[in-house]
């Protein structure tokens, strides 16, 4: 697809303009679920498992009932939750282990915060009380903590019944790995660890439903990132009609991936609330979210490459366990498959193998988080790419020059199968390479090192792309994938020539309404303040997809543009009958309609908007309407691209890591805003620098959530961040007529391994070729005493 943009004259795609829907969120009047409060309303709260694994040898709510506030106590059955199994929509292999997961668990819990029980009380803390009271009775069964110990002959089980703890087994290859590696000179393995996070979106997770007996219908708030999808899946496991059910996401506090699914409690609180015909709230405690909030990463991964003593790679291969926790949620064994198209990242290569197995555990369920999958490909290839060049004496830019696509290649098709139909690495590099002082730093490194200064300067480098923009139905159908890709937008101009707009896409934090307002606004010629975007609720806006995969304004805003320009075309026909002219010689600049050519008579939109509205003169078979519909469905994913480089130092007495100096410079194709662009860099780096230096959901043998609590799981807050530099280049893409990239999760993907490689390469003089993650000073310091009992420093 051409790149096809008509603007109006106006100038508001590439402007900075300040986010729009800051004002309420700053000044007290948001609506996020857990602040409504409605007539009747009772609140829920979960008895649950304190044991990773056992059996539920006896359970009984009635001690509950006798407490204060209470109105209900419900086991599984009392609500036939044991007849309800959570959706998995993504079932990657026809053989793939698929166990049943119940919102109540009826007879045996699989991790720690697995809910076997619900009260309903008048308030929560009188719930939370009385949940103390339920007795439940447990036969405690073995744990299963470790991956690699899950899948070997005689491991304990997580479902008995499913024989083995692989969930499934996902192969992919092209090209002759082997072949590759017998022409090697140098061949790299290394073993890599994505450890476990806990997702720590500000807002937790709410839900609030509202039944009208009378009609039999439901209203459900959630914080939630999928509103169209959480309808759809509620009316399937209720079996409620999906006219009868509206989901409304209201504000929400942020989500990466551990909002885009349907939970447990959202189901409860609608068989409460439909058994007792009164609203129903639950809100999640931190403790409760770090226990049974999905989780992200944890994958082990093994990764070899080939190469020339020249450096031009030959063959990649990789060898992936995948945790998927206790059970199945919406998305998750499709995660690491996502990933597997984007090992080979930037480079050329002849050969590539991936295998993939999915690993049973007695862990919290793991699912999207933000990058989902695309951020452990890329620590991995990214960390590789570093030892290779130190193991070939390379600097790492210049094997990455060696072996990336360059910028006349494109579009070009990967080993892995994918398109990329544009990118330029070339110019992302040189930007961040100046704006860095590569040199500089590369001449201050050696003379630390020549000295052997105990604090030593590192450098990291990543250069990353990504596929984002999660859609085409096809391909998606291809990988066995739930759900189709499209998007949905309407656009309606309003009598008085103000604009409402539509979308299927749910916001939680990135900008939307000030994003989709601009691309509007340079359609339709209209002022950027006089559109309003509306978006989180399944009765206002009835199709959609909603939000996840950077697929935002990649899908969601050019379904928006597509229907503005629909809504342009009508209104050129209905001008260029008021202007009493042939449609084709009417031009369309600044918000007003005017006949090429000529000096004389011209009309706004606006003043096409009322004529409409009036239907006092319009042309013959056109209908007195001002809007439009689209659904977009794209033809290919969007491949952003961008080098991050990071100066660390690390003090080797102590461990400890100080981020110097952080660049960033991406390429989302054509920019909208620059400032939001900036925000979404900026927040992904910081979790890509949480990833690296501070986060890890630690689990014990027993299989107990170690840190459980902010006191515990370490985020990193703006004091433990550095200063981040961030430059832009634009190379549109060709797949969508606004010529735009996703960039919602780029900062994570390009950073976590920016940031490792750094704290490697200041410690090669010591022999240390691997720091875990997260590398604390504890972390760092072992690596470096580890190092010099097996080298030679």
């Amino acid at each position: 697809m051409s790149i096809t943009m008509e603007h109006s004259g106006t100038t508001e795609i590439g402007s900075s303009r300040r986010r729009k829907e800051d004002a309420h969120l700053i000044t007290g009047q948001t609506v996020w679920t857990d602040n409504i409060r409605l007539p009747g309303m009772v609140h829920l709260a979960f008895k649950r498992s304190p044991m990773a694994h056992a059996r539920v040898r006896g359970l009984d709510v009635s001690p509950a009932l006798g407490r204060p506030g209470v109105l209900a106590a419900y086991a599984a059955a009392d609500l036939a939750a044991d007849t309800i199994n959570l959706p998995c929509a993504w079932p990657v292999t026809p053989d793939m282990v698929h166990p049943d997961h119940h919102p109540l668990a009826p007879d045996e819990v699989r991790h720690v915060g697995d809910p076997v029980a619900v009260v309903v009380a008048a308030d929560r803390f009188a719930a939370a009380d009385a949940v103390e009271a339920i007795e439940v009775e447990f036969d405690p069964l073995p744990a299963v903590v470790d991956m690699e110990a899950a899948v070997a002959d005689g491991a304990p089980l997580v479902h008995g019944d499913a024989g083995t703890n692989a969930c499934y087994r996902w192969p992919f290859a092209t090209g002759d790995y082997q072949a590759a590696r017998r022409a090697a000179d140098v061949v790299v393995s290394r073993r890599y660890v994505n450890q476990r996070l806990i997702a720590s979106a500000m807002e937790p997770r709410s839900v609030v439903v509202v039944p009208t007996p009378a009609t039999g219908e439901f209203t459900v708030y959630s914080a939630t990132q999928v509103p169209h999808i959480l309808r759809l899946m509620l009316c399937q496991l209720c079996g409620i009609p999906e006219h009868k059910l509206r989901v409304v996401a209201p504000d929400v506090g942020g989500g990466f991936g551990s909002k885009l699914d349907v939970y447990a409690e959202e189901v409860v609180a609608l068989l409460v609330a439909r058994e007792l015909g009164v609203p129903v709230k639950y809100t999640e405690t931190r403790s409760e979210g770090c226990q049974t909030t999905v989780q992200g990463r944890d994958q082990i991964q093994r990764i070899e490459v080939a190469a020339r003593r020249d450096g031009t790679l030959l063959g990649l291969k990789v060898d992936l366990l995948a945790d998927m926790g206790a059970y199945l949620q919406l998305v998750t064994p499709g995660i690491p498959v996502l990933g597997a198209f984007m090992y080979p990242g930037i480079y050329k290569m002849d050969a590539y193998s991936f295998d993939c197995t999915g690993v049973f555990t007695t862990k919290t369920p793991t699912d999207a988080y933000r990058g989902a999958g695309r951020p452990e490909a890329t620590f991995a290839i990214e960390r590789v790419m570093d030892d290779l060049a130190a193991e070939l004496g390379m600097d790492p830019i210049e094997l990455r020059r060696k072996n990336w696509i360059a910028h006349e290649e494109f579009p070009y098709t990967t080993i892995a199968g994918l398109t990329y139909d544009s990118g330029n690495y070339e110019a992302a590099t040189g930007k961040a390479l100046r704006m860095f002082g590569y040199d500089e730093l590369r001449a201050e490194q050696r003379q630390r090192r020549d000295r052997d200064d105990p604090v030593q300067l590192g450098i990291g480098v990543s250069t990353y792309t990504e596929m984002c923009g999660l859609a085409p139905s096809r391909v998606l159908g291809s990988l066995s994938y739930g759900a189709g890709g499209w998007e949905a937008a309407t656009v309606r101009v309003l009598p008085t020539g103000k604009v409402e707009v539509v979308t299927g896409i749910s916001p939680h934090g990135q900008g939307h309404e000030t994003g989709f307002s601009q691309v509007v606004a340079d359609t339709l010629g209209v002022p950027f303040e006089d559109i309003e975007i509306i978006h989180g609720d399944t009765r206002s806006a009835p199709q959609g997809m909603d939000t996840y995969g950077s697929r935002s304004l990649v899908v969601g805003g050019v379904a928006v543009y597509q229907a503005a320009r629909r809504v342009r075309d009508k209104a050129r026909r209905i001008a260029a009958h008021l202007l009493e002219a042939n449609p084709d010689d009417v031009e369309f600049a600044d918000g007003t309609f005017r006949v090429k050519g000529a000096p004389g008579p011209a009309t706004t939109m606006a003043e096409v908007a009322l004529a409409t509205f009036t239907a006092h003169n319009l042309p013959d078979g056109v209908e007195p309407s001002l809007f439009a519909e689209c659904v977009f469905d794209p033809e290919n994913f969007s491949f952003p691209h961008g080098t991050h480089l990071c100066a660390a130092e690390v003090d080797t007495e102590t461990g400890r890591v100080t981020i110097r100096r952080y660049v960033a410079v991406d390429d989302c194709g054509t920019v909208v805003n620059p400032l939001l662009v900036e925000g979404q860099v900026v927040g992904g780096i910081a979790e890509a620098i949480g990833q690296a230096l501070y986060e890890h959901a630690v689990y014990d043998a027993d299989g107990n959530l170690l840190t459980g609590t902010f006191a515990d799981y370490l985020v990193p807050g703006a004091p433990d961040l550095p200063a981040i530099d961030t430059g832009l280049t634009q190379t549109p893409a060709t797949s969508n007529p606004l010529g735009v990239k996703g960039v919602g999760e780029a900062g994570t993907i390009g950073g976590t391994p920016c940031v490792v490689n750094a704290i490697v390469d200041a410690l090669r003089p010591y022999d240390v070729t691997d720091v875990p993650m997260p590398a604390t000073p504890q972390t760092v310091w072992r690596a470096i005493q580890q190092a010099k009992t097996v080298g030679t420093h």
